[in-house]
């Protein structure tokens, strides 16, 4: 039994270490970071998590697939992907978000989910006006195929994820350290109430949190499409909720450990399902769960933050 686990072991660092193994899950970390981003900023100034934010990528991915559908070009559809979620999202923060804002925050909690079951309950009828489940986005396959870099298969895509990764988390940091928007929201996000006293215009800054949010899920709409085109009304689903927990485990209080939490999540998500064998691929979930949980129970404040100590519950 001890040779057999052994084995395992064995095989199994063997396949983590695989370069083709390393590159898609360094691509993984660099999308479900950019999500971890568009959930923080929202959490930072409303402190509020946006579990509707998954419905916004699907929202985006149908937008692709109904400009694939009528052979529009590729920039076409990218550009109708970024209307539709961008106006959604604003249309979230003005019906829901912005009459919600002085209610209890189990209040708003519960309208994000009313929220996101709306929108996948609209994307189902949708979906289904041909009886067919799924809408393919076949115009975006090319930038899944890969280049061949010294033996390994590095897709498109994985390159496009990194660079718009790194690019906008950099622009981000310009804009929250640079510009008096993005200092009124760091303001905001450490002490609202002492902002507002200060002159903070709590529109203004909620309202350009919630549009940056909305950016960041056209981005991971378009990259999620190119690496799965058949677009169905649970379409992100998954992500977001290993991303929200990637968002916990890094630490949901600051940006950049929320951030840092997105990427590692989905950078074990795509080390676990690349090194584990086809025939108990429908473990990773439990595996990678198993580690939130082990990671909670060490570090509860947050993998990549510091203090937080304990918090009383009665």
């Amino acid at each position: 039994m001890t040779g057999l686990v052994a084995s395992g072991l064995t095989d199994f660092l063997r396949s983590a270490v695989d370069p083709q193994v390393q590159v898609d899950a360094i691509g993984i970390g660099a999308i479900y970071a950019l999500m971890a981003v568009g959930i923080g900023l929202v959490f930072g100034v409303l402190r509020l998590v946006n579990f509707a934010y998954g419905q916004l990528v699907m929202a985006g991915a149908f937008a692709l697939a109904f400009a694939s559908d009528r052979d529009w070009p590729v920039w076409a559809g990218i550009v109708l992907c970024f209307a539709v979620v961008i106006a959604l999202t604003m249309a979230m923060e003005r019906v829901v978000f912005r009459p919600l804002r002085t209610q209890s925050a189990a209040t708003m909690l519960v309208a994000t989910f009313a929220v996101a079951f709306l929108l996948q309950a609209i994307a189902l009828v949708i979906d289904q006006r041909d009886d067919t489940l799924g809408e393919p986005a076949a115009s975006l396959a090319r930038l899944n195929l890969p280049w061949v870099i010294f033996g390994t298969d590095v897709r498109k895509i994985t390159v496009v994820a990194i660079v718009t990764a790194v690019v906008c988390l950099l622009a981000l940091v310009l804009f929250l350290g640079r510009t008096t928007v993005g200092l009124q929201m760091r303001a905001a996000a450490m002490d609202f109430q002492t902002a507002r006293l200060l002159g903070v215009r709590a529109n203004r800054v909620i309202g350009s949190a919630v549009f940056l949010s909305g950016v960041l899920a056209a981005i991971v709409a378009v990259m999620l499409t190119v690496q799965q085109p058949l677009v169905t009304s649970t379409f992100a689903l998954r992500e977001t909720i290993v991303v929200l927990a990637g968002v916990v485990v890094g630490g949901m209080n600051r940006l950049l450990s929320a951030t840092l939490g997105g990427f590692a999540i989905g950078y074990a998500s795509g080390l676990l399902g690349g090194a584990l064998p086809t025939e108990q691929s429908q473990y990773l979930p439990s595996f990678l769960f198993g580690l939130v949980i082990l990671t909670l129970l060490v570090r509860p404040g947050g993998l990549f933050t510091r203090g937080g100590g304990p918090v009383e519950r009665v």
